[in-house]
């Protein structure tokens, strides 16, 4: 059999978002709605006559390169968190970053479409994805032909159930008060982003005392697990 060529593809879009790194990012898209971000057209496809229509749609699919992780390769078999971690699975068989092609797809809320000084920007929300992100291809979400009632999903079946208590303290709360006019969403961002308990999996299965940060915008959250498996946001520290 003839082995097929290989394909270059440039960029079409980049991505600003919230998430800075990759700790903490959701690992589904629509599981933090407080989550909002822009892509930004770039080049050949910043011409507002590739989106001609878009804004009809409510939600697009984006088909995107996994720039944060591709330098550490890939593995035939991974760990999935929905697995407690402990089990492996064909890296085919999950949504994993370390794939033989370090491309993902995600559908995310389009909220707006809007060109200032010939730039096409796209407003979305509900995103998975890291700040600067490659966007390689945009397409309509397609409810009748992309929502499959009837379709078995395995082991990840189901959205997370298990959303823990988050709790800010009484600095963390000052600092998003006097944050609110730039970041108005920041403590629903906060709060639906470590409900989903972004630690390794095997973490949550034993007494945990350390204190985790996060990159978020321009701050970074410091946050632990309490004795009663309750968030605790114990400060806010602008970067």
């Amino acid at each position: 059999m003839t082995e097929p060529s290989s394909f270059n593809f440039a960029p079409i879009g980049l991505v600003n978002s919230p998430y800075k790194e990759k700790f903490a990012i959701p690992r589904q898209p629509g599981l933090v709605s407080a989550a909002q971000g822009t892509i930004t057209l770039l080049n050949d496809a910043n011409h507002q006559d590739l989106v001609r229509g878009l804004a009809q749609f409510s939600h697009i699919w984006l088909i995107f390169v996994f720039h944060g992780t591709q330098t550490q390769g890939w593995k035939p078999l991974v760990r999935p968190p929905r697995l407690g971690g402990n089990k492996k699975m064909g890296v085919l068989a999950t949504r994993s970053t370390f794939r033989p092609n370090p491309i993902g797809m995600s559908v995310v809320a389009l909220n707006e479409i809007t060109v200032k000084q010939q730039q096409v920007i796209l407003h979305i929300s509900g995103l998975d994805l890291l700040d600067q992100t490659p966007i390689l291809d945009i397409k309509p979400y397609i409810p009748y032909s992309d929502a499959i009632s009837s379709a078995d999903a395995g082991f990840a079946h189901t959205a997370p159930t298990e959303l823990l208590n988050v709790r800010f303290s009484e600095q963390a709360q000052q600092v998003i008060e006097q944050q609110q006019s730039l970041y108005p969403q920041l403590e629903l961002l906060i709060s639906q982003v470590l409900a989903q308990d972004p630690r390794p999996a095997y973490k949550k299965q034993q007494i945990d005392s350390k204190v985790y940060g996060i990159a978020l915008y321009q701050f970074n959250i410091l946050w632990h697990v309490d004795s009663n498996n309750q968030i605790q946001v114990t400060d806010i520290i602008p970067i």
